[in-house]
């Protein structure tokens, strides 16, 4: 089996000729590993994809998650100025906004006195809301327009510009034969979160519980045609990004009311038009909600954060969705793979694989994302360790 059969296998609950592997890296992972400037992977399609090809290839994953989208071809022309600031480099844009960037975490976009955009939640209207994308060149903005244009996005099949899924092309056309290449959607509840910022979210779920489920059937909409037009540029599978869901922030009432009607819509939307993987990354603690992430019709869990971080045992989440939903993760990103030995990530890789491989559908992972300053060698050894002990044609050594 190639890369991409053996993870379409697993995500299909088949056994493949092994466990495959693939870890969602954070963008700082890539400013600091693939060798590239971090202005350029962040705001160029170009770079980014080759960003993803790079540390793919290096790390040996069966996938690749494109978890940024495509960009505006001409996003130099908004640009008045790039200089250093300290440790951080500053894009100053014609309107007077600023970006600042990292060399090592994700950039973040200001106004000109210095104040990150989010709209009340009084301002917002239902009606006008269709997706939310937080990571585009302008970050928030509402009513939601591309990039520093000012110019309105309509709801509707035309709300995304063309660019928009120009990464995804890209990946596909150079690895997709060979590779598994997957889109990355914000959930509804989570393009809610990140439109009004997260403690006026959260608060607005108590004060007007019923405005904020008309948002999220809005932003549903918008889900499903980003998740559509994903799958026809290419992407074999599509992660939902569902971050904010887990017991940290919302309990499982909440879950019911806020998150599961909305992402069960999102699935069946994308599952209208197109039979590829849908799976759902929630992060933290979602031991007590696993049977409510099923119910929204997902065919994978990504992440299953164990103790410390989370609140998943994997055994017990083997035996709770074997045969019905594929998992991925439940290694430990921070205290393993950032702070641990080479040897320490082999042994807890070899852990995962002896409690979840048997009978298949399960892809070797960290739980989130690996962090910007994980050492690549104990990222390299996971291909290693699937390669000893995720085998299903022998007996592991």
């Amino acid at each position: 089996m190639n890369s991409r059969e053996r993870m379409d296998t697993a995500m299909r609950l088949g056994v493949p000729d092994r466990v495959p592997v693939m870890c969602q890296l954070a963008l700082g992972h890539y400013f600091l590993h693939a060798g590239l400037d971090a202005i350029e992977i962040w705001h160029g399609t170009h770079a980014f994809a080759e960003a993803l090809v790079r540390l793919q290839q290096r790390y040996g994953f069966d996938g690749i998650l494109i978890n940024l989208p495509g960009r505006d071809p001409e996003w130099r022309k908004a640009v008045a100025k790039i200089e250093t600031r300290g440790e951080e480099r500053v894009i100053t844009w014609k309107n007077g906004w600023y970006t600042e960037v990292p060399s090592d975490d994700n950039p973040h976009v200001y106004q000109a006195d210095g104040t990150r955009y989010f709209p009340l939640f009084d301002e917002i209207d239902p009606d006008e809301l269709f997706y939310v994308e937080p990571h585009d060149l302008s970050s928030i903005t509402h009513p939601y327009s591309w990039g520093f244009s000012g110019e309105r996005a309509e709801p509707g099949a035309a709300f995304f510009p063309p660019w928009h899924y120009d990464t995804i092309r890209e990946v596909v056309r150079r690895v997709g034969g060979e590779v598994s290449v997957h889109g990355e959607i914000f959930s509804p509840f989570a393009q809610f979160m990140e439109l009004l910022d997260y403690t006026s979210g959260l608060m607005a779920l108590v004060d007007d519980p019923e405005k904020v489920k008309a948002c999220l059937d809005r932003l549903a909409d918008g889900a499903i045609e980003l998740g559509r037009g994903q799958a026809r540029a290419g992407a074999h599978a599509v992660l939902i990004s569902s971050a904010f869901a887990g017991a940290g922030l919302i309990s499982r009432d909440h879950y019911a009311q806020f998150v599961l009607p909305y992402e069960r819509k999102v699935i069946d939307g994308i599952h209208a038009e197109h039979d590829i993987p849908i799976y759902t990354h929630t992060c933290g603690a979602i031991g007590d909600r696993l049977d409510l992430m099923e119910a929204t019709h997902t065919q994978g869990i990504d992440t299953l954060d164990p103790p410390p971080l989370g609140t998943v045992d994997l055994a017990e989440a083997v035996a709770q969705t074997k045969g019905r939903m594929f998992i991925k993760g439940n290694l430990d990103p921070v205290n393993t793979v950032l702070f641990g030995s080479v040897d320490d990530v082999r042994a807890a890789a070899r852990g995962r694989l002896e409690i979840a491989a048997p009978g298949g559908g399960y892809i070797l992972s960290t739980a989130c994302s690996v962090s910007p300053a994980a050492p690549p060698a104990n990222i390299m050894v996971l291909r290693e360790a699937a390669e000893t002990w995720g085998r299903y044609d022998s007996t592991p050594r």
